[in-house]
């Protein structure tokens, strides 16, 4: 390898800098996806079912602006509001827009029935502001649904047309609102406007994070090496493979989405790692052998090296392709680009560091690496090093102690079903999410599809069943179709008392006619969202609210029940029960990629040290800081999400490199003739400095993340720093421990 290094040093510096120009460049054409549905595959039920129902209904994804006042009635605060209302209606790019000025008041008057809109004329006086709010109050179509039981909120739902973007959309909304400034208070909601925010946060965290964890990176490295060589090198190696990375994206037609974000800082976590430790092989070299070459130096460094980096990035990498089994797409993603990052990183590390070091000259010496170095690491391995070899018994035993404790939290650990919950605590979308959990019903919707003669009595009676016993459920805030629009009609054709007030009619001719006498009054159209114009397909909505899986599950169960038991109904859809397929998918997702991953792991260990021994005392301490870090989330109230799920393979990807670096050095010194304590004490006080270096850089290179925008970038920041930390505790202490103890006869080979 040094002889091919030094023939080919030139290339080997060039060719990395022209990858890195030519995969720059696709990054231009590349797109943020902040379809979050769209992460799912194609294959799932719920996304086959929603796009049937979406065929015949159109699609229904609309911006939700709520309105917070005193009083809703208020002449004044009205006013502005048809004022908002009319200027929506008039925009080309919105398709459908709801609130108390397009909603209707059905009602008899004088043995006729009028349809209206529920406000005709803005009311002046306090009579017919009276008059107004029972209308209201008696309308179900509007009451609790659009205003508030309170009369504090209103809302106005507007669904742009298809081929408007959601910055289009929101941008159209803000200048409209804007142009009618009043005293309340508005706060948007929907999912478009999710969209929007992931979407500039995520382009804020890659323009910010990225730059800011380089600076990072680069203070760390020159803090830890002293010398300039120490810094720009794996520097250079984070810039290049990086670029490569993300250069991919768009090569392979992968869109930029909210898991992407962590791909450049994991790459700064990662991509320095094998870097790290030729430089601290070398100053080792440089200290121990003041009379050798440079040339001497690193080859030397390198025929010592290039096995244990190799085999770190081949466990690396296999951990990280954990994710392919994953089912969000995103994360199979990640999986893909970030293995070829960190298989560039290597070959960076293993060619274009070492041509690159040749052509310079020897440091000073920073450190002699007798034990008595002055720095934190330095003192860190010393005390490491005294603490394992004088008790090893109670190093197990107090992780074994943390491992219970911390582990029981898993029992608690929950899986987040609100996508809201991306965002900060203060952020609007929480408060509106709040507001329309707490005053409308909820936020979850799902719509139960009904096929065959919708106007039959039969049809239409199963309808106003499945309304009822729906609300029943503590969880559902309103239920409404067309049987809900017929016993309306009823209401206002008949007087209460009547044996056909409130109630259905059982011949479909009258329920047809009751049909015509909405249509000579009100428009057709108001129909087109519960059913189909020949009246063949019909959806019943349902609105609820679910603080976690169990409520979710509970309804969603609650409705197949009611669809088994009617020929009617076939299917429930919504965006909602994507939400609950995508959080289902993130516990399979973390399950699979964790098997994987162990398994690869074990099986790479057991093959590389010729060991079932080594593959099971390899996974100890990665299994270790996995329970601690999901018990943790437990006992802190942190979800499972899109985000957390893939701490997993992450994790074990990048602990998994400090045990197979102790591993190596291990065997390095107990071939010397030394006994376990005395090779345990030099390998931390050596490769141990570089093991803790190479885990703080990853650790500082993620702490970027707590700085993100998105709360779920800031959890995975958090969780996967504390999981790293766990490693290399279990890799400094642990690992040793046990070693002295049971003395594994793999590392006597």
């Amino acid at each position: 390898m040094n002889t091919l290094i030094t023939k080919y040093r030139i290339w080997f510096i060039i060719i990395p800098v022209i990858i890195t120009i030519l995969m720059i460049v696709p990054l231009w054409k590349a797109k943020i996806n902040s379809d979050l549905m769209k992460y799912l595959p194609e294959h799932i039920e719920s996304k086959i079912n929603l796009e049937r129902l979406e065929k015949t209904f159109g699609k229904y994804d609309p911006l939700v602006i709520i309105f917070e006042t005193a009083d809703v009635l208020d002449k004044s605060f009205l006013k502005r509001m048809q004022n908002i209302n009319t200027a929506m209606i008039r925009q080309k790019e919105f398709k459908d827009v709801i609130s108390l000025f397009e909603l209707k008041y059905i009602r008899g008057e004088d043995g006729m029935m009028l349809v209206d809109p529920v406000i005709t004329k803005i009311p002046e006086t306090e009579a017919a502001i009276k008059n107004l709010r029972e209308e209201i109050i008696n309308n179900s179509l509007v009451y609790k649904l659009l205003v508030s039981e309170d009369f504090r909120y209103t809302m106005i739902l507007v669904n742009p047309e298809e081929d408007i973007s959601d910055a289009k959309a929101l941008e159209i909304i803000n200048q409209i609102l804007s142009a009618n400034k009043g005293d309340e208070n508005i706060y948007l909601s929907g999912l478009p406007f999710l969209r929007d925010e992931i979407q500039k946060k995520a382009i804020r965290d890659l323009s910010i994070l990225f730059p800011l964890g380089l600076l990072i990176m680069i203070s760390f490295l020159y803090l830890s090496f002293r010398e300039m060589r120490g810094v720009w090198l794996p520097f250079t190696v984070v810039i290049i493979s990086v670029a490569l990375a993300m250069g991919m994206m768009p090569l392979l037609h992968y869109e930029l989405n909210i898991i992407a974000v962590l791909i450049p800082i994991m790459m700064i976590a990662v991509a320095n790692n094998y870097g790290v430790h030729i430089i601290a092989r070398y100053q080792e070299l440089n200290a121990l052998n003041p009379r050798w070459s440079m040339k001497k130096i690193v080859g030397e460094t390198m025929s010592v090296l290039y096995i244990p980096l190799i085999l770190t990035a081949l466990t690396t990498i296999f951990g990280i392709l954990g994710l392919l089994v994953h089912i969000m797409l995103p994360a199979k993603q990640m999986g893909i680009v970030s293995a070829a990052g960190i298989a560039f990183a290597l070959i960076l590390s293993l060619f274009f560091i070492p041509a690159v070091m040749t052509g310079q000259k020897k440091g000073k010496v920073k450190n002699n690496f007798k034990g008595d170095g002055k720095s934190v690491v330095d003192k860190f391995m010393v005390w490491a090093g005294n603490v394992v070899t004088k008790n090893p018994l109670r190093v197990i035993i107090i992780f074994l102690s943390v491992l219970i404790i911390a582990g029981t939290g898993i029992f608690y650990l929950k899986v987040s079903i609100n996508l809201e919950k991306m965002m900060p605590v203060s952020h609007p979308l929480r408060i509106s999410t709040q507001i329309v959990n707490t005053y409308f019903g909820g936020t979850k919707n799902i719509s139960i599809l009904f096929e065959g003669d919708i106007l039959s009595p039969d049809v239409m009676h199963t309808m106003d069943e499945f309304e009822a016993r729906l609300e029943t459920l503590p969880e559902v805030g309103s239920v409404n179709s067309l049987a809900t629009v017929i016993k309306t009609i009823s209401r206002a054709l008949y007087d209460p008392g009547d044996d056909f007030y409130n109630v259905i009619p059982d011949s479909r001719e009258a329920i047809a006619q009751y049909i015509e006498f909405y249509n000579m009054s009100g428009d057709p159209d108001d129909f087109e969202k519960m059913v189909d114009f020949n009246y063949t397909s019909a959806i019943l909505n349902v609105q609820f609210k679910a603080k976690d899986m169990t409520d979710f599950r509970k309804v969603t169960a609650f409705i197949n029940e009611l669809i088994n038991e009617s020929e009617y109904s076939t299917l429930q859809a919504g965006q909602s029960l994507m939400e609950k397929e995508m959080s289902e998918s993130i516990i399979r997702g973390q399950i699979y990629s964790l098997l994987f991953a162990m398994s690869a792991i074990a099986l790479l260990l057991g093959l590389i040290f010729k060991s079932f021994t080594a593959g099971i005392m390899g996974i100890i301490p990665l299994l270790f800081a996995l329970i601690c870090n999901f018990g943790l989330m437990g006992w802190s109230g942190f979800d499972l999400d899109i985000a957390t799920s893939l701490l997993s393979s992450v994790a074990i990807g990048i602990g998994v490199d400090y045990i197979i670096h102790f591993f190596w050095r291990i065997k390095f010194e107990l071939k010397r003739e030394k006994n376990y304590k005395s090779a345990i004490v030099t390998t931390l006080n050596t490769t141990g400095r570089g093991i803790a270096i190479n885990a703080f850089s990853v650790i500082i290179g993620f702490s970027v993340l707590l700085l993100s925008g998105l709360t779920i970038l800031k959890t995975f920041g958090l969780l996967i720093i504390f999981s790293l930390l766990l490693c290399l505790l279990c890799a400094l202490l642990l690992v040793p421990a046990i070693c002295l103890i049971f003395k594994p006869g793999f590392l006597l080979k």
